[in-house]
């Protein structure tokens, strides 16, 4: 067993710079600051509403890995530069296993110990779940005011260990209590490896050589039994239980509002020479408000940016007459995100041939929207969208063979004019599930719970001489949040227009143009 290492884990968070910090050091100081203060009075909240929610999923996890130690860590903070941070949000499988979303405290650990006997889950093999994280410090340490990253000073009142207890229906331990259980690490511990890259270094020291190498491949690379746990987790978050759902439905709904925003503030965002900056930043102005921040970065994409899939420059001028693809999604403070596209007239009316390219994306979405029900498989919602889009680029001449033969694997040429995926599962990430096996994802069966975006789209990119000169620099996208019920589906983002005679009274009534 390795020695211990427990400044890696327990190491007190960076003080500002000494060679620019003014923070008195005198006793006087110190004796003067830790006093008069009025007495700490803790009041323990009521468990939160994901809590039951989160025991669950602790308690199927638990159910696959019997006699295993799990450890799933909520990741650190991420330098952006110098002693300036990125906002912290907590690794995915952490918040899923927890509860804990927005108000997650860096650092923090979560663990799942193996347990025998009558307290174990059916009476057999389970697991205690203990969450490790730094308690706020008390007034009579320098923590308390010259630490920048984790003292009450700088960056406000944080928990005790006895709130996020009962706030989370969870038992909690002081971060250096985790030291005992790293350095007791074997060959029957699991760790999420990329939440926290030094913590898991740590517990691979701890485990041993031997572990290591049976690890490695025969080449010398992990295996995958080394990304097991963070598969599981993806594959337990396909399919969404009632708690995320509803959170699902609150980013969707804060995210139409976040399009309301942007079309009524058109007139201003037209009158800028990077108006699409504009559009990301009344979005922006719309996450913080309602939610916890942007689910991803914002495509503001307007005119020929509209056939870049991944604009997020956003630097450039949103001009009348041209489409402005918008893909934007709110993120909740539970963590659960929308992914909602709309391409939109800037001045309120297509034209002929934008309206037709429009038109067909919405054909392809909605032949896609209507297969969707428990028992086909997730690729055929693709399928179904690309016979579409297939179909119109073949009856428009933009493709040298017929719509048939152009949807055989080994032709595909349709597929210039639209490169990405008709649907990928959404919920705590974007794309989440990510790390699921194709045969549960791309080739799963589809049931109920299952969430998903379907957005198919259009693109000529502007120097594209195998289509018509008027279709030339036209991008457009439509991007719905889809719920898999018993029956069916349901749109969770239907309330936002879609049609191309609604877009355009939506435009037209809120943005004035």
């Amino acid at each position: 067993m390795a020695e211990s290492t427990d400044t890696a884990v327990t190491d007190p968070a960076p003080r500002a710079t000494s060679n620019r910090s003014t923070t008195p050091g005198s006793e006087a100081f110190k004796h003067y600051i830790s006093e008069g203060w009025a007495e700490r009075t803790d009041v323990l909240p009521p468990a939160r509403e994901q809590a039951p929610f989160a025991a669950d999923r602790r308690a199927r996890i638990s159910a696959m890995y019997p006699g295993m130690r799990l450890i799933i860590p909520a990741g650190r903070l991420k330098q952006r530069s110098n002693d300036t941070d990125y906002a912290f949000r907590a690794h995915t499988s952490f918040a899923y296993l927890t509860g804990w979303g927005s108000d997650s405290e860096p650092g923090a650990v979560l663990v799942l110990e193996p347990i025998d006997g009558p307290e174990a889950h059916d009476g057999g093999e389970g697991h205690t779940a203990s969450l490790y994280f730094r308690e706020r410090a008390g007034r009579d340490s320098d923590e308390f005011y010259a630490n920048p990253e984790i003292g009450e000073f700088w960056i406000g009142p944080r928990p005790s260990l006895a709130q996020v207890a009962s706030d989370l229906g969870l038992q909690t331990f002081g971060i250096a209590e985790l030291d005992e259980v790293v350095n007791s690490s074997d060959e029957n511990t699991r760790i999420v490896r990329e939440a926290d890259p030094a913590l898991t270094a740590l517990v691979d020291a701890s485990r041993g050589e031997a572990f290591e190498l049976a690890e490695l491949d025969t080449v010398g690379n992990r295996s995958a039994s080394s990304d097991l746990l963070e598969r599981d987790l993806a594959e337990l978050r396909l399919v969404k239980d009632e708690y995320e759902i509803a959170q699902m439905r609150l980013a969707i709904a804060a995210t139409a509002r976040g399009f309301d925003d942007i079309i009524a503030d058109l007139p201003r965002i037209v009158a800028h020479e990077r108006g699409e900056r504009l559009v990301e930043g009344v979005f922006y102005g719309r996450a913080r408000s309602d939610g916890n921040a942007l689910g991803y970065d914002t495509i503001a994409a307007s005119g020929p940016h509209a056939c870049i899939l991944h604009w997020t420059r956003n630097d450039g001028p949103v001009v009348p007459g041209d489409l402005i693809l918008i893909d934007a999604g709110v993120e909740a403070d539970s963590y659960y995100t929308a992914d909602i596209t709309r391409t939109l007239p800037v001045s309120g009316t297509f034209s002929e041939e934008q309206r037709m390219i429009y038109e067909a994306v919405r054909e392809a979405a909605d032949a896609a929207f209507a297969i969707v029900r428990p028992g086909i498989r997730f690729r055929e919602i693709h399928q179904t969208a690309m016979a579409v889009i297939a179909r119109r680029t073949a009856v428009w001449g933009l493709l040298p063979v017929s719509a048939e033969e152009a949807i055989k694997v080994e032709n595909q040429q349709h597929r210039r004019y639209m490169v990405h995926g008709t649907s990928h599962h959404l919920g705590l990430d974007v794309h989440d599930c990510a790390k699921a096996r194709r045969e549960m994802y791309l080739d799963g069966v589809l049931e109920a719970g299952n969430v998903f975006t379907i957005e198919p789209g259009l693109y000529f990119q502007p120097d594209d001489l195998t289509v018509p000169v008027n279709f030339r620099g036209i991008g457009a996208r439509i991007e719905d949040d889809i719920l898999v019920t018993p029956t069916g589906a349901e749109n969770l983002s239907i309330a936002i227009p879609r049609s191309a005679d609604d877009v355009e009274s939506w435009v037209r009534a809120a943005g004035g143009l």
